[in-house]
């Protein structure tokens, strides 16, 4: 079985000692998926287990786990290798569609340039000094058009004193790709980010809540029946492997027996109000190089618009073959990709903003949720007064250890005796 990588994360923040609670709640993962992975984990990567007197179990792990896998299985070094080889890979893939675009632009300017020249010089010799010379605009790309290529835009000492103390921005390049199609889901962890924060409001309430202390973290809560009868902390219970307890007056608090061990002493965590989603942006680019992308974008697309002209009937194609030739053969797949290049982040820009909107009355339903815990009313101040009953907190320290795989048995067992009589010797002299 091959370890869970939210799970050994969670054991290296943890410190390489942990309870299955602990990892739980860290990784927001499934109480018995938490059992079964440090059970593997341990099994593969050399950990040991601890018993407390209470039984509980405490896993230890060497901090060089990683590299014990790492030697144990190839599945684990192609993977790691894999990662590496993408990132290169998906780099070359983003960079491709400026370069593409600067390409296009550079082939449809000079197809015009021998188009027009052709048509120039087959004028009479006697209008060709006063004609004949082609008009061609001045375009600037300035002393530093070589930035654009360059993997790394702020390794320019002028531009590393202007950003100073902030992080690397993307180069014009990734800056096309991102005006294209944007970057990613910025909600691509939310799950993983919901159940950690509800994990940790259960391990700071000692492990019982009640259900309006989680819907704020919840999307679904249902309405009617449904919400009233809280059908909703169902996954929660199921996840974390709690159980409902009644109160005297029929309220409903839930209990995380799971979470309420720990291998260490900790503080409680600081946990959001409600579970944000982040708002989609249509680029991370800045200001000025969307402008540019836009602005190349459209000398482009109507350069592919008057070398379409030019190239109508395939007479001059035909005529000066060579380059025109080939441009004529690929025009198309030109003008397509002109179009596409301003089409694509317009209907995106607009599907953002829908996106946008379904975020924010998420994030407003759940905040009105909050809202409503911190203005507790009676009943629900009564039921946090009784969740408190069952909240606890057990550390197990060295001390409560009675075994561990750490060391031969006979030899804990021999001392586990010697400790039982020195403290049956010494009750028996205090008495």
């Amino acid at each position: 079985m091959t370890p869970n990588p939210q799970i050994m994360r969670a054991v290296e923040r943890l410190d390489y000692r942990v309870t299955v609670g602990d990892v739980a709640a860290q990784a927001g993962l499934d109480v018995n998926l938490a059992q079964q992975g440090l059970l593997a984990l341990a099994s593969e990567a050399g950990g040991h287990l601890q018993v407390a007197e209470s039984g509980e179990i405490v896993y230890l792990f060497p901090q060089e786990f990683r590299t014990i896998l790492r030697n144990k299985h190839f599945r684990l070094q192609l993977k790691e290798w894999w990662e590496k080889v993408w990132r290169v890979l998906f780099y070359l893939i983003r960079i491709s569609f400026g370069i593409v675009l600067i390409a296009s632009i550079v082939l449809i300017l000079v197809s015009v340039v021998l188009i027009l020249t052709a048509l120039n010089s087959s004028r009479d010799s006697d209008d060709r000094g006063d004609s004949g010379a082609i008009f061609m605009p001045n375009f600037w790309f300035g002393p530093d058009i070589f930035w654009f290529f360059y993997p790394d835009y702020y390794d320019r000492p002028e531009e590393r004193r202007r950003a100073r103390g902030e992080d690397r921005q993307m180069n014009f390049l990734e800056a096309v790709f991102s005006f294209l199609f944007g970057d990613g889901n910025p909600n691509a962890n939310l799950e993983e980010r919901r159940w950690q924060t509800i994990g940790t409001v259960i391990r700071n309430s000692k492990g019982a809540v009640v259900a309006e202390q989680i819907a704020p973290y919840l999307d679904d809560v249902g309405t009617g029946y449904a919400q009233e009868y809280e059908e909703y902390m169902l996954p929660v219970l199921t996840r974390f492997n709690g159980r409902p307890e009644v109160s005297p007056d029929g309220d409903i608090v839930y209990h995380f027996p799971e979470l309420q061990t720990s291998a260490a002493q900790t503080r409680p965590r600081p946990v959001a109000a409600y579970l944000q989603e982040l708002l989609w942006r249509f680029s991370q680019a800045s200001s000025g190089q969307v402008l540019l992308a836009v602005g190349l974008g459209a000398v482009n697309f109507v350069g592919a618009l008057v070398l379409g002209r030019l190239l109508a009937g395939g007479l001059v194609a035909a005529k000066l073959g060579g380059l025109v030739a080939f441009v004529q053969s690929i025009y198309w797949v030109l003008f397509a990709y002109g179009a596409g290049f301003l089409l694509i982040p317009l209907v995106r820009y607009f599907w953002v903003q829908w996106r946008n909107q379904k975020v924010a009355a998420r994030n407003e339903v759940r905040q009105e949720r909050a809202v409503r815990l911190n203005q507790a009313d009676d009943r629900l101040r009564d039921k946090l007064a009784y969740a408190e009953q069952f909240a606890t907190e057990t550390i197990i320290g060295s001390n409560d250890l009675v075994y561990t795989t750490e060391r031969d048995l006979t030899e804990q067992d021999i001392e586990r005796s010697a400790q039982i009589d020195a403290e049956w010797q010494r009750r028996l002299n205090q008495s």
